[in-house]
């Protein structure tokens, strides 16, 4: 199988979706031959998938522009939702006919729909996966402008238009999609390693003896808040390398050589915004989620509702991230029973509904 998977750049819960189903894909398809369409770097692709892929490094949708991880910057989104769609036509059949003199088999995106509405031109199989859709999320910030009508129905049919739209749990309504098909929550799992990220941190501790270590990601969009984390008693945050400060409580993690989903793995609580990825990938953990609260982004209220039905968290104002109040919101969290981990085959469960669609 000849295959071109497009994995949006609007941070990295995406990947996080995609590579896992890819990954399982490879098992059931041995002659995979994978290239990515994504403006993501080849390292963070590198860093979620497991199988040999060609990577075409440009930017197979918008997304949204953002100010910063948890604030949507609406004027630069509309112009570039305008830019994107110039030409529309004449950019959907130049992506067609790429796609048929390279031999694609399928094509399958995380949730560009550029892709999608070239592959229905060029009449080839594709499947769409995300638990969200361009439309719906350009439209709640974009709706109100009348020349984004047009592009949004150009967004409505290249979704529909594909053999099915695979929403993993927990995933936005999306009732208006006549092809959509519930699948398992899709969610990697990293390796405990407590004891080698102790020996790791021993350098940093200058003498004190932390108990509780706090991840803080917000999904590959910059995120630098309002201030610095403050030092709490038996606490050490392992944070985003552009937070980096000379004390001992803050280590980068750049600087532990532990992936991401490692370290998750091996921490106490999640400090993140609202995100599938980090949500999920946390309560596979059974992590508790201290998260920075977004009550304009339509994914909210139904990855919340989720994360509390299946793990311990919380909502924290941005004001309270940098002072004392922070330390009192974690000790609340772990003052809770702990949650059992959650365990699902939502990647191979995807996995093998893409290889029958494609098929």
């Amino acid at each position: 199988m000849k295959l071109l998977a497009a994995i949006s750049h609007h941070g990295l819960g995406h990947l996080a979706q995609a590579a896992p189903v890819l990954n399982a894909l490879h098992v059931l398809q041995p002659d995979l031959e994978l290239t990515v369409w994504s403006g993501l770097s080849r390292a963070a692709l590198q860093a979620r998938l497991r199988i040999p892929f060609v990577h075409r490094a440009e930017a197979a949708d918008v997304g949204l522009a953002m100010t910063d991880a948890v604030r949507v910057n609406v004027a630069d989104s509309r112009a570039a939702y305008l830019a994107f769609h110039e030409n529309w036509d004449a950019r959907v059949a130049d992506e067609a006919a790429w796609l048929k003199a390279r031999g694609f088999d399928g094509v399958f995106s995380d949730v560009a729909y550029l892709p999608l509405a070239a592959a229905a031109l060029a009449g080839i199989p594709a499947v769409a996966l995300c638990s969200l859709n361009w439309r719906d999320i350009a439209g709640a910030y974009l709706a109100g402008h009348p020349d984004m009508a047009p592009l949004l129905e150009r967004m409505r049919q290249a979704y529909q238009g594909a053999r099915a739209f695979l929403c993993p749990t927990p995933a936005m309504p999306m009732a208006w999609l006549d092809n959509r098909a519930v699948v398992p929550p899709i969610m990697e799992r990293g390796v405990d390693r407590r004891h080698e990220l102790a020996q790791a941190l021993e350098q940093h501790r200058d003498g004190r003896r932390p108990t509780r270590r706090v991840l803080v990601g917000f999904g590959g969009i910059g995120y630098r808040g309002m201030g610095r984390l403050p030092e709490l008693p038996g606490v050490t945050w392992l944070a985003p390398d552009d937070w980096a400060e000379n004390r001992p409580d803050l280590v980068a993690i750049g600087t532990t050589g532990m992936p991401f989903i490692d370290l998750l793995a091996s921490c106490d609580a999640l400090l993140t915004k609202v995100g599938y990825g980090g949500f999920v990938e946390a309560a596979a953990h059974g992590i508790p989620v201290l998260y920075v609260d977004r009550p304009d982004w339509p994914e909210t209220p139904h990855l919340r509702d989720w994360l509390e039905r299946h793990g311990n968290c919380g909502a924290i104002g941005e004001e309270e991230l940098f002072n004392e109040e922070i330390g009192r919101r974690l000790e609340q969290l772990w003052a809770l029973p702990a949650r059992k981990a959650v365990v699902s085959d939502g990647a191979r469960y995807a996995a093998r509904r893409l290889k029958e669609l494609l098929n």
